[in-house]
């Protein structure tokens, strides 16, 4: 016998209820052993590609006989369809038979057909490969005349210097300015010759490209115009019977626009479907079945929180006259914690941050480390670098724009030296590495990070196991470079360990904290020029 909880989950951070487990195992058994999907999800090996796993969600209702059930839904499509049986439907079908977006997909792929066709024939290629031989031999010629001139230029100059206060030097000095003023006659000739070859053979590039543009032009307008009607199908509930369309719930937001996909994740179908059918919604899970993607950290049969590009604003409607669980990550702020001073001078402070304590203030209304400090000071401070929130550990306060200058000079220069100690789930079975994945900021889903190898920036971790105990590894990190959320993707990430830390709530499973701790730092006092150390040891 299950208690119900007493208020609906928050979807942004959550620890699974027992209702939703029970629901999420039921739902598990029922997708091994589901006979319609038309998609490989790369459990037990690797399937090129970046979309082969797939979101899961569960939403635990209860019906006017007080009956307690689930419904089920995925993120997206599977395979090629939206519809399956068991499963929750998309808010708006727009991938059935016949449907607008069906149409408008056929046209927009019969342009990318013309598109593709004018692209590979014939006489297009035979266009650009003329024109770019045209532009090659005008280069040669042009080049050689050039060389043949400067060449006569010096010998007419050697000619003028034997000739001097000779009988006849008035004639010949006539003779080379003529030659000369022929030879520059004759380039600009050559120069016209070839643009007027460069230009018709250009016309004829210009005839096919052309054609092209205007098939890409039309392509655009019918690619936005489809996505506008998408849009005005995304109408959405919430408990209190008020609907919104997808548009007028972003027009409030950053982008002020909805991203491509909002309202295609799990969640929102759950929630439209039980206000339809008149569920009460008692609590909500979502969890990663399958490969992960390669730049993401998923790991099959994990719980994660909805995203917050697409979902927060559609969930913050559809939410509304609901009875939500406050934000978590709110509750653990470290109210009734202080940051301890572990050396200070006059140039500088050496603090150890408690965990779940913002550095720097924040959009949460929180106290941070600097605002706490800085009222205790009459003169401004510098935050010399910073935390992630969850982090505990050491961090520097500059007492002047100076120090503070002298020491990000030495970030910079990479000569401070820091040390982390992290619990990881799960063995890691090497000593010690190297990881070097670079990372960028998910725009889908901020503040986490993403692995991306095409745009990301360089992030370099040297790590070494400390001890291995049961189903845990405790690891030393040495940062080289200080990316946001580093060191918790390079030990989370497929490529990285594959051991996410402890209590992480963005790419793990949370706890009653990160187990993630600045326990040393060495650095040169931009005073005395003495070489300092600090050392705080954490308190997991």
């Amino acid at each position: 016998m299950y208690t119900l909880p007493k208020q609906f989950t928050y979807p942004f951070c959550y620890t699974p209820h027992n209702l939703c487990i029970e629901a999420i195992k039921q739902l598990q058994n029922v997708i091994t052993s589901y006979s319609h999907w038309n998609h490989d999800f790369g459990i037990d090996h690797f399937v090129e590609g970046s979309n082969v796993g797939k979101m899961f969600g569960v939403l635990v209702v209860q019906n006017s006989a007080h009956e307690i059930g689930f419904l089920a839904a995925f993120s997206g499509k599977i395979g090629e369809s939206q519809v399956y049986p068991h499963f929750v439907p998309p808010i708006s079908n727009i991938m059935e038979s016949g449907s607008f977006y069906r149409t408008g997909e056929d046209e927009l792929k019969h342009i990318n057909d013309a598109i593709y066709t004018i692209q590979q024939s014939v006489e297009y290629t035979r266009a650009i490969q003329e024109y770019t031989t045209i532009c090659k031999q005008a280069e040669l010629e042009l080049a050689a005349k050039k060389q043949e001139i400067a060449n006569n230029k010096l010998q007419r100059k050697a000619i003028r210097k034997t000739i001097a206060q000779t009988h006849d030097e008035e004639i010949i000095l006539q003779q080379l300015a003529k030659q000369s003023s022929n030879e520059h006659f004759a380039y600009k000739q050559l120069l016209a010759f070839w643009n007027k070859r460069k230009e018709e053979a250009q016309k004829h590039v210009d005839f096919f490209e052309i054609q092209i543009q205007k098939l890409k032009e039309e392509r655009k307008r019918k690619s936005a115009a489809l996505q506008q009607q998408i849009f005005d199908t995304y109408n959405f509930l919430n408990a209190r019977g008020e609907t919104a369309n997808v548009r007028e719930i972003f027009a409030h937001t950053e982008v002020g626009v909805p991203p491509a996909g909002a309202g295609d994740c799990a969640a929102p179908k759950l929630l439209q479907h039980a206000y339809m059918h008149a569920y009460k919604p008692i609590a909500m899970a979502e969890f990663w079945w399958g490969q992960s993607p390669k730049s993401e950290i998923r790991k099959h049969l994990h719980t994660y929180p909805s995203c917050k590009a697409k979902c927060e604003p559609i969930l913050g409607f559809m939410m509304q006259g609901l009875d939500v669980e406050p934000n978590p990550i709110l509750q653990k702020l470290a109210k009734h914690k202080v940051p301890e001073i572990v050396y200070e001078d006059d140039a500088l402070l050496v603090i150890n941050k408690p965990a779940d304590m913002l550095s720097v203030p924040g959009k949460i209304e929180a106290e941070s480390v600097y605002t706490y400090f800085q009222t205790q000071y009459d003169f401004p401070l510098y935050m010399v670098h910073r935390l992630d929130m969850s982090t505990s550990g050491i961090l520097i306060i500059a007492k002047s724009l100076e120090v503070f200058t002298a020491l990000q000079e030495q970030f910079t220069l990479r000569t401070i030296r820091k040390q982390y100690v992290a619990i990881v789930e799960g063995i890691v079975a090497q000593d010690s590495g190297t990881i070097q994945l670079p990372l960028r900021v998910d725009l889908d889903n901020r503040p986490s990070q993403i692995v991306c190898f095409a745009h990301g920036k360089p992030a370099i971790t040297t790590w070494k196991v400390v001890e291995r105990m049961h189903n845990a590894t405790r690891i030393h990190l040495y940062p080289h470079t200080g990316r946001t959320h580093q060191l918790r993707v390079h030990c989370a990430h497929s490529q990285g360990l594959h051991c996410p830390i402890r209590g992480d709530e963005l790419y793990g499973t949370p706890a009653e904290r990160l187990y993630l701790h600045a326990q040393y730092i060495h650095f040169e006092h931009p005073i005395t020029k003495k070489k300092m150390s600090f050392t705080v040891k954490a308190e997991f």
